[in-house]
């Protein structure tokens, strides 16, 4: 989330004029994250979230988007649901963008999750690929998948030895590696890909929902698993917490089992997922249009992260219970 298009209240109340919300009564920016331009809206009728789509989202995605949370809903995850207008449609257009209104959902994120927490995630990730197993309506290929990160690397360029030295070399090593390497027979699906903590409200320790899914596509569902190890598990510090991981992967297994292949892919998977943040951070920290409103995260995070991974000897490093490999 971020705000890179202005909207001014006249374009506001004309467009919430097709809506049956009531009127505006309060109207702010929400500055985190760094995709799209995201507001707080509240009207008569409640609390909502307009996002205006820029940047990586393609329009044509849309509709795959708003029938994904259509029928997650109906499928027992909590989710934010698309509000339609008065001429039935859940999408439009604002300030020259294309928009959407959600509801807006109960909860706050976690900024450093718990071994509990870290579980309960897990379990909903897991219920979260259950439930989107029968969603057919509409199949989006992961642009941000593997063949996706070459073009990521060429846009970075040489600048990118100016965040860290060397930066590109090890990122075209790790490139090549991956690309040869990377895993194309697992159980594939639905998955969220973004399912970062600030994804993910609680309240109290209870898990209450999932939200932003603009990057959720048809992929491989352990990969899902290998980006929630990365953005859950590693402390502040750099370090990898095994129990987080542990605790992650039993709460996703109770609910769906991972298959031998699935665990011996994930060092290649966690790789994977830590290059592809890793270079969609560098892409927006050399990026960052003026005049926004964006917080850009640190690329060398998922530099430190992708580095535990290349020396991963076993998934028990990961936290695996071995007897699920049976």
């Amino acid at each position: 989330m971020a705000v890179y298009t202005d909207v001014s209240p006249e374009e506001l109340e004309a467009f919430l004029a097709t809506y049956d919300i009531g009127r505006l009564r309060a109207f702010k920016g929400i500055a985190e994250g760094v995709e799209n331009s995201n507001f707080l809206l509240q009207t008569e009728a409640g609390s909502f979230i307009l996002t205006l789509y820029e940047k990586r989202v393609n329009p044509a995605d849309l509709p795959f988007f708003i029938g994904l949370m259509e029928h997650l809903a109906t499928r027992g995850i909590d989710c934010p649901q698309p509000v339609k207008n008065r001429a039935g449609e859940a999408l439009g257009t604002l300030a020259g963008r294309p928009c959407a209104i959600a509801t807006f959902l109960v909860g706050t994120s976690v900024r450093r999750p718990s071994v509990a927490h870290c579980a309960a995630l897990g379990g909903a990730l897991a219920s979260l690929h259950k439930a989107g197993a029968d969603f057919h309506a509409f199949h989006r290929p992961n642009a941000l998948s593997v063949a996706g990160w070459r073009p990521l690397y060429d846009t970075a360029g040489e600048r990118a030895d100016t965040v860290a030295p060397g930066l590109r070399t090890l990122i075209g090593e790790e490139l090549s590696h991956l690309e040869a390497h990377w895993p194309a027979d697992l159980p594939a699906g639905v998955i969220h890909a973004d399912l970062f903590p600030d994804n993910v409200f609680f309240i109290d320790d209870r898990l209450s929902g999932l939200i932003d899914f603009y990057f959720a596509c048809n992929d491989l569902l352990a990969y899902d698993v290998s980006i929630c190890l990365n953005a859950w598990c590693f402390e502040p510090d750099g370090a990898y917490n095994q129990t987080k991981g542990r605790a992650l992967l039993a709460g996703y297994q109770a609910a769906r089992p991972l298959g031998a292949d699935e665990i011996a892919a994930l060092p290649t998977l966690c790789r994977g997922s830590a290059l592809r943040f890793l270079l969609t951070r560098l892409v927006d920290w050399l990026n960052v249009p003026p005049g926004a409103l964006v917080r850009p995260h640190d690329p060398l995070e998922y530099l430190r992260k992708l580095r535990f991974h290349r020396t991963v000897e076993s998934v028990g490093d990961y936290g695996i219970v071995e007897t699920a490999r049976a």
